[in-house]
């Protein structure tokens, strides 16, 4: 695989691949597998070209070619030479691991991965070994002490973003323990691993795959992994003193949507569902924050999130002095990547770059309700959501939050905020709390006070 579809943002131009497999069916003709977008040159004056007018951007789609040929024994040379071809490939997986939560979204994982996945790897001869999880972390802790690595050229996980971030979490404690990092000390230099991470979108949001591949379609994602194709990303580790609580690909985000997160964990029953009745009655509280956020910018040459530069993964920054605010928030997120999903096809920051070292801290002072959701509305659409007064960007490489209530930053011993009850909770003026939680990917971290690099 030479270039890959990328997701909006991203500067390609051209699409190139390799076909899956070369087989003879039947008689003197032979089927060749190969992708929408895709053109293949296996052998002098053997081209196979396929354009599907059909399939939307960024979406691939597998389909079937057959030549027909006279001559049997130049149809079994074709096979040959290019299933030889083929072999060569080395980035292409021949086995891979992979994880089935049946439980996230709308609980189609497995259906799908029968259904749509599985076909498809064992028409490319890929073996998979899958484990379908039980209860949660089960991927995670299997990971960290069972799975024999080295039988595999990947791990693939069907799910949605939390699944995504217990395979990483495994995989990478896994590394770390295995070649004696401590990860509690926050400048620690962990260990890459050579594994890959394989996607295919079964969640409720799935805003990983849509950021990276450019649509969460599971035939994409699959096709995506059978050709080899990969794409690095940041990792953020989060500390609070010297502990380490998560680490972080796509968002950390302190007040509304850790609010959101935190509310709707009381209603899991209701599904995806529980995140839009939860948007509703936190957006109706609009509480903020007071804290201190300390950061360190990323030099002027990584260009600025409001820059609308198409994405330049893999260029790494450099540091300058680190700035101090001190304010009241509405919301605090950290993006790094543009979070895009099918309901905010930009994301909450566009111009977020891939594998660059940065993250974009976006602040949100305290506002109006109406400017409140002037600002959210822009994320549905086109518009520049930080054209606002109370909301400012910064690209950094490090950051730490502070509550002003610090002594109320461990939601283990919680103290509750204010209770408002009825009609009045809604109508009534905005109101400050003592802290909220930091949404970590899905997940909610038990301290309010961290530090992120």
């Amino acid at each position: 695989m030479h270039t890959s579809d990328w997701p909006s943002g991203c500067n390609r131009s051209s699409f190139s691949g390799h076909v899956c497999n070369l087989v003879k069916p039947g008689g003197n003709e032979c089927k060749m597998t190969n992708w929408t977008k895709y053109y293949t040159s296996l052998l002098p004056k053997f081209h196979v070209t396929n354009y599907d007018g059909r399939t939307r951007r960024h979406q691939w789609c597998c389909s079937d070619v057959t030549f027909h040929c006279a001559n049997e024994e130049l149809c079994e040379q074709w096979i040959q030479v290019a299933n030889e071809q083929l072999a060569l490939l080395t980035n292409r997986p021949k086995s891979l691991l992979v994880y089935i939560n049946p439980f996230g979204g709308k609980q189609c994982g497995k259906r799908i991965y029968e259904q749509k996945v599985a076909p498809m790897f064992r028409r490319a001869s890929i073996s998979a070994d899958v484990i379908v999880t039980e209860r949660a972390n089960h991927a995670r802790d299997h990971l960290k002490t069972e799975a024999n690595l080295d039988k595999y050229d990947g791990v693939v996980c069907v799910g949605g973003d939390g699944m995504f971030s217990e395979v990483l979490h495994g995989l990478v404690t896994r590394i770390q323990t295995d070649n004696g990092v401590d990860q509690n000390q926050p400048d620690a230099e962990l260990v890459p691993c050579s594994l890959r991470i394989g996607i295919i979108p079964a969640g409720s949001t799935d805003c990983i795959c849509f950021g990276t591949v450019g649509t969460n379609d599971p035939v994409t994602s699959a096709l995506h992994i059978i050709v080899g194709d990969s794409q690095p990303m940041d990792v953020c580790s989060v500390h609070h003193d010297d502990i380490f609580l998560r680490y972080s690909v796509s968002l950390l985000g302190y007040g509304f949507y850790g609010d959101v997160l935190t509310d709707s964990e009381r209603t899991r029953w209701l599904g995806p569902a529980r995140y839009d009745l939860s948007g509703v009655k936190t957006f109706l509280s609009h509480n903020y924050y007071e804290g201190t956020i300390s950061f360190l910018p990323a030099e002027n040459n990584m260009g600025d999130p409001r820059d609308k530069l198409q994405c330049r993964s893999g260029e790494i920054s450099r540091q300058l002095g680190w700035s101090v605010i001190r304010a009241e928030f509405i919301a605090i997120n950290a993006a790094s990547m543009s979070c895009a999903c099918p309901r905010s096809p930009k994301g909450l920051s566009p111009a977020a770059h891939l594998a660059d070292g940065t993250t974009d801290l976006i602040l949100v002072r305290k506002c109006s309700r109406l400017d409140f959701l002037r600002h959210l509305v822009r994320h549905t659409n086109k518009g520049d959501q930080f054209d606002h007064s109370f909301v400012e960007v910064h690209r950094v490489r490090k950051f730490c939050f502070q509550p002003w209530h610090h002594e109320l930053v461990s939601l283990e011993d919680p103290i509750e905020s204010p209770k408002k009850t009825g009609f009045s909770s809604i109508c009534s003026a905005q109101t400050t709390s003592n802290y909220s939680s930091w949404n970590c990917d899905g997940e909610i971290l038990p301290d309010a006070a961290i530090q992120v690099r």
